[in-house]
């Protein structure tokens, strides 16, 4: 289901995002195309973190923005061990069938508690049609 795949390390922390059109949940001939993309947040690093916030930076084809940003991903603030990943799911729409993300997580060093922001890698969505 899920495509693609872009990925960025930061201070040890890598992030990989695939994407999914979602047919069933769109309607394009209302303006309304589904996406859902499925995150991977992998802990290369010697260090425990914990995921803070997060802030997106989301862009339709026509060059409209909008900026989403919250504690957590989907209510959550994991932790990540050494060697272990967090992996979850979440969605966007746009009013045109292609768009792109990126943005960036504020996570904490644990035990030390010292913050740093780890970059979300940008990627597109775009309706499969337009990609043959």
């Amino acid at each position: 289901m899920f495509s693609g795949n872009s990925s960025k390390t930061t201070q040890g922390i890598r992030v990989d995002v695939s994407t999914a059109y979602l047919h069933g949940e769109s309607m394009p001939e209302h303006g309304r195309f589904v996406f859902a993309y499925q995150v991977r947040i992998v802990n290369e690093s010697s260090s425990t973190v914990q995921l803070l916030r997060r802030k997106w930076f989301i862009t339709d084809a026509l060059g409209r923005n909008r900026v989403v940003e919250g504690p957590g991903v989907i209510g959550q603030t994991p932790t990540i061990q050494p060697g272990s990943m967090h992996e979850y799911v979440s969605g966007c729409d746009f009013p045109v069938p292609t768009g792109k993300m990126e943005g960036y997580f504020t996570m904490i060093r644990l035990p030390e508690k010292e913050e740093f922001k780890v970059r979300i890698p940008a990627f597109t969505m775009t309706v499969p049609w337009l990609l043959n």
